[in-house]
């Protein structure tokens, strides 16, 4: 963990330790053509140092699988940790880009329903959930699962095979790939609660000599497979933005208002709908670390705050990653045009990213795991995220403030849990 903390380190001094600082206007606006070649540029950098961590964190698992112990495991569990970092900053690219959002339930859809992969803790977990037919199909100790009409032939477990899974039966938790099957099957559910712990898989749940809780070659295939099949996808996803990409293509296409539309869309549906609504503020309505969004590994206050950390990024049109990216900017264009606007954001930017930084390093020290945060009478806990989700509503208020500043039109993702959070409490 030493080696990771030092690299989560070096990224959050690079991507943000100058949060305060706001970078010099242009002295006239920057041109449209030169802030989308930027953004496309960003989206290109970040997917590739993603798709790099992914391929180490297939390395590690293929490490693991030869020799299966708590040593190789945990090598395993920092890559995949390691992993998370530069793809959540590229969230930000989401909502406005259709391919993106098209193609983002691969990679990191959640929840997921963990029983349609793998053995489960019936005590817990239950036996059935009337909405998902799915629910404890075990596809791992079953090569055979029946998928409405159809029979899936699963007597071989492969990328073909999982990818099907992906909401099964019109069933969102139905998820088969990414990084949260990956993650639960390095760690196993966490059965703890609201208590100190993530998941304990045992590393022997992958050794074909001495298997535990059975099927540990296929679990081994599932595993492998899933891991082949995130850097296959990033893999895509990283030609989409390459300058000929299709990405960059449909962008192409779209009129300049419409192209700085898409920009602030992603910041504002991800800062509001998204990590306020659906990854923070329903948690503590709800109270329930199973909506923790890296619930197996205890690992979501880093997601929640690399999150920001890209927002920050993509508004100023600046990464320090592998491939270090700076150019022209919508921040760039908003100061030039609309100051007052643009400092709103950059204000905002800096509380939101206070605040999720004080519940990451509360988290990391493992003084208070984010899923401690969310329990019911914790209620010093569950300030601390809704302080983060009352500073990304701020920022979002600051967003479209900006849209309305340059004349733009923004449809912003909305969220029950913070429009109308009865709606949530009837629905539980």
């Amino acid at each position: 963990m030493s080696k990771l903390a030092i690299a989560l380190a070096c990224v959050t001094g690079l991507a943000l330790g100058g949060a305060a600082t706001v970078r010099p206007a242009f002295a006239d606006a920057p041109s449209v053509k030169d802030i989308m070649r930027n953004y496309g540029d960003l989206a290109e950098a970040m997917y590739s140092d993603s798709l790099a961590k992914a391929k180490d964190l297939d390395r590690a698992i293929d490490a693991f699988l030869a020799n299966p112990n708590a040593t190789t495991q945990k090598a395993a569990q920092d890559a995949w940790k390691a992993a998370r970092v530069p793809y959540m900053q590229t969230e930000g690219f989401r909502f406005g880009n259709k391919i993106v959002d098209d193609w983002e339930g691969n990679v990191n859809s959640w929840p997921l329903d963990e029983g349609l992969i793998d053995y489960v803790n019936k005590a817990s977990y239950g036996d059935s959930k009337p909405e998902n037919p799915l629910y404890t199909a075990n596809i791992i100790a079953n090569k055979k699962v029946r998928l409405g009409p159809k029979i899936l032939d699963a007597s071989k477990i492969d990328k073909k095979v999982i990818s099907q899974l992906n909401s099964a039966l019109d069933v969102e938790t139905n998820v088969g790939t990414g990084y949260h099957a990956i993650e639960f099957l390095l760690w196993g559910q966490n059965l703890h609660g609201t208590n100190p712990g993530a998941g304990e898989r045992p590393a022997s749940d992958y050794d074909l000599k001495n298997c535990t809780h059975e099927n540990c070659d296929r679990r081994r295939d599932y595993l492998k497979a899933a891991s082949s099949l995130l850097v296959d996808d990033l893999q895509e996803m990283v030609g989409d933005w390459k300058p000929d990409g299709a990405a960059r293509q449909a962008l192409a296409k779209e009129n300049d208002s419409q192209q700085l539309s898409t920009i602030l869309t992603g910041l504002g549906s991800l800062s509001y709908g998204e990590l306020a609504g659906e990854r923070m503020k329903l948690g503590v309505l709800l109270h329930d670390p199973e909506e923790a969004h890296d619930c197996f590994s205890n690992n979501t206050q880093n997601s929640h705050f690399y999150d920001e950390v890209g927002m920050h990024e993509i508004w100023n049109g600046k990464y320090n990653g592998a491939t270090p990216v700076s150019g022209a900017s919508i921040a760039d264009l908003a100061r030039a045009k609309a100051p007052d606007a643009a400092k709103r954001v950059d204000d905002a930017m800096k509380v939101v990213h206070e605040k999720l930084n004080v519940i990451k390093v509360k988290a990391d020290s493992g003084e208070m795991g984010y899923n401690q945060m969310l329990a019911a009478g914790n209620d010093a806990g569950n300030k601390l995220i809704l302080d983060g989700v009352d500073a990304l509503v701020a920022q979002a208020r600051a967003i479209e403030a900006v849209v309305a500043a340059l004349h733009l039109k923004v449809k912003i993702e909305g969220s029950d849990s913070l429009d109308d959070p009865s709606k949530v409490a009837k629905a539980k």
